[in-house]
């Protein structure tokens, strides 16, 4: 009966709602926000400590100015990451070809998230490890850097939830208020949430679910018309952003971080070359078609830092160019956005080991271990949205006893990653979609 109302329902795919990204791909975007971070270091320079032109009380009021765009940007882009997946949460639970096939994907694909995540973040930790960055920094940057930073202070790891307390935990996934998870970017909760309110509309009559599938189809064309807004302002906000973390740290600071920046970028790509692996050997296709077909979707996120802004050409490209089927694309595209963050994911390992470095705390296996952990459930449900990065990594922090004071020390540099780990993350979402295509197949 189910499998019947699928056939009735054709919900409109997101993929249809990708016309001002290309119009930006033609554009060339990325070469503007290339542009724009380089003056914005430049221009930063110029008004920061190092060149002494401005004085520096002057150039933070300034440099809070130059960032004003930057910061209405991350709001547009905040503003409209819960409603978009949710709403394509839902409408591609109903581009399914049947409730069986939902099961098979569904739960496949979780596994298979939660299993590159889990790699990424043990790439990260060993890169980490082996190049050791947190020692090529000089303790008198640091306390400079690190003066008037804000940070919760933590005195000890948080303990992890004992066997007793393990089934209200487990419970608590469930949101009882799913406005209140909403509000608060639970978004795992948010996911749970859309994954059963869009069972619950399979179940109902195609005509009643119609309805329903329409509004949210609208939902997800005024998100997009936001997205398409604040896009407008993605170079002036790069611009805006890295100028202002030039003012305040100095370009010395920034170049003092270039082993950080080159640990992650290292991490990253190996990342990379374990994606193109999976698609030589389990999908068997070329490396070479792969990174040709995907190139303008990785080059779009990389100028947008956000996996949720990008979605409608991620589906187009998962179906037009790597002909991955639309039941599988538009289910797993808006999933892997929310809980598919292995760029990140590395990330906040290579992260975590360059501050435990630098504040000379030696991690024991167990505590590398609770890393791991903290890191792939705090991935998984995040919002796809810029800067997400080191507000995971605050939480990672935490969890071993770390200060996390120290994320002021990464600032600066963070701009420049979360573009970099945003590209590797659709990577990873379309490397999915094959998996999950091929297996669904089979």
């Amino acid at each position: 009966m189910v499998k019947n109302y699928l056939g009735l329902l054709h919900p409109r795919s997101l993929k249809e709602m990708n016309s001002h990204l290309q119009n930006m791909i033609k554009g060339r975007l990325w070469v503007k926000i290339l542009i724009a971070l380089f003056l914005g270091i430049f221009v930063g320079f110029l008004l920061g400590p190092d060149a002494g032109l401005v004085d520096q009380d002057k150039a933070n009021v300034i440099g809070n100015w130059l960032a004003l765009p930057g910061q209405i940007f991350l709001s547009l882009i905040q503003m409209i990451v819960v409603p978009l997946v949710f709403a394509s949460i839902i409408t591609g639970l109903a581009s399914s070809e049947d409730m069986e096939q939902l099961k098979k994907l569904g739960i496949r694909a979780v596994l298979f998230f939660v299993i590159t995540t889990t790699i990424a973040i043990i790439i990260g930790l060993a890169i980490a490890d082996l190049i050791q960055p947190g020692q090529y920094i000089d303790n008198t940057a640091i306390e400079v850097t690190m003066e008037g930073a804000v940070g919760q202070h933590v005195d000890g790891p948080i303990e992890a939830p004992s066997i007793t307390e393990m089934p209200q935990v487990i419970a608590n996934i469930l949101p009882d208020n799913p406005l209140g998870a909403m509000v608060e970017k639970q978004m795992l909760q948010v996911v749970l949430f859309a994954v059963i309110l869009g069972m619950a509309i399979l179940a109902m009559a195609p005509q009643q679910a119609k309805i329903l599938l329409d509004l949210l189809g609208a939902i997800q064309e005024v998100a997009m018309t936001v997205v398409k807004w604040a896009m407008v302002l993605a170079p002036f906000a790069v611009f805006g952003l890295i100028a202002q973390t030039t003012i305040r740290t100095g370009l010395d600071a920034l170049l003092g971080m270039t082993v950080y920046m080159g640990s992650v970028i290292l991490g990253l790509f190996i990342l990379l070359i374990f994606y193109l692996m999976i698609v030589a050997t389990i999908i068997r296709q070329p490396i070479g078609w792969f990174m040709k077909s995907i190139k303008d979707v990785q080059l779009l996120a990389f100028s947008t830092s956000s996996s949720a802004a990008v979605m409608p050409l991620s589906i187009k490209t998962a179906e037009d160019k790597l002909g991955v089927r639309p039941s599988t694309s538009q289910f797993i595209i808006p999933l892997g956005a929310t809980i598919n963050m292995n760029g990140t994911a590395l990330y906040q390992g290579v992260a975590t080991m360059f501050l435990a470095q630098v504040y000379q705390i030696e991690l024991s296996m167990a505590a590398l271990a609770l890393v791991v952990v903290t890191t792939v459930g705090a991935s998984i449900g995040s919002p796809a949205t810029p800067g997400v990065g080191i507000v995971i990594l605050a939480m990672v922090l935490s969890s071993v006893g770390i200060p996390p004071e120290g994320i002021a020390l990464i600032l600066g540099v963070d701009r420049i990653l979360d573009m970099t780990r945003t590209a590797i993350n659709v990577t990873g979402d379309l490397t999915a979609c094959l998996v999950m295509d091929k297996w669904i197949k089979g």
